[in-house]
């Protein structure tokens, strides 16, 4: 429904701010990392796939990989499976690893292709097990005890090694908006559990992406309870000795560094609790939440 106390003069001026953005992003790829709230209220959901819809028609090319924790660990519950994290990370046997499989690939991704439809869009879901589209390494974890490095195996939790971007530009062209889950094989063939995080950094790099935006459940990088409005990766370091970076906010930041250093163009971490957060940051000059670049510049872009 349309705003009525909104003046027609003011509609004009929110379009005509739009318009550079448009022209800057006019097909480019934008990655989107898609979790948290965003996920699961109704309200949020549908105004996510609204965005992600509006892009695709004003020639902007959306491309969404999704986490699924939550829904993971309830189905999880039912089954009296019991799971143990490590850093964050789900250790990962056999079985757990076919729930994982069964929710994200199956339940999540459909839902996710259904909920872009209802909107609008054309959307294909798949996994980087489609068309070889990603190759993953165990992921194992590294402590220092004692003075001593040891090495911790998370069963089959993997981190991507490989990405075959074809299939993507594929579907890209001919219309569609890619809706991925995070599980991918190995070089032998065995499903590995991946984090959404990585998946989305990963796959960004390959595709050389415009933009990777990550939607969180903060309102950004904060310091002293302040969003941080724009960071380089040598102000990063500098706050994660600082320790004003760390904890989940630490992967994150990882994945967006690792994504510009294979030629990602700006990253975002957002706050996927703003209703239509993804236009706010695209399409208007104050933008919302932390962007990450290369350089210092003041360019909004």
């Amino acid at each position: 429904m349309i705003n009525q106390e909104i003046s027609p003069n003011t509609r004009a001026e929110i379009l005509l701010e739009a318009l550079p953005y448009i022209q800057k992003f006019h097909q480019k790829i934008v990655v989107i990392k898609y979790g948290g709230a965003a996920m699961k209220e109704p309200l949020l959901r549908d105004s996510f796939a609204q965005d992600v819809v509006l892009l695709k028609y004003i020639g902007i090319h959306p491309v969404i990989i999704h986490g699924g924790g939550p829904r993971i660990n309830q189905l999880l519950g039912k089954l009296n499976i019991s799971s143990k994290f490590i850093d964050g990370h789900r250790v990962t046997d056999e079985e757990t690893m076919e729930v994982v499989e069964m929710v994200l690939s199956g339940h999540v991704n459909k839902e996710i292709v259904s909920l872009v439809q209802k909107n609008g869009g054309r959307a294909i879901g798949l996994s980087g097990k489609d068309a070889n589209l990603a190759i993953a390494k165990p992921l194992i974890l590294k402590k220092e005890e004692n003075g001593q490095t040891k090495e911790i195996f998370l069963g089959q939790v993997g981190t991507i090694e490989k990405v075959h971007p074809e299939i993507l530009f594929d579907l890209i062209q001919s219309g569609y908006i890619p809706v991925i889950a995070p599980v991918s094989p190995d070089k032998d063939g065995k499903t590995l559990n991946i984090n959404a995080d990585n998946m989305a950094g990963a796959i960004a790099g390959a595709l050389k992406a415009e933009k990777l935006i990550l939607l969180t459940d903060t309102a950004g990088v904060l310091h002293n309870n302040n969003v941080i409005t724009r960071l380089t990766p040598l102000r990063i370091r500098e706050l994660i000795r600082e320790g004003v970076i760390q904890g989940g906010m630490l992967p994150k930041v990882q994945c967006c560094l690792d994504a510009l250093d294979q030629g990602v163009h700006r990253t975002h971490i957002i706050d996927g609790r703003v209703p239509h957060s993804i236009l706010i940051e695209l399409f208007s000059y104050q933008g919302i939440g932390t962007m990450i670049s290369l350089d210092s510049e003041t360019s909004d872009f």
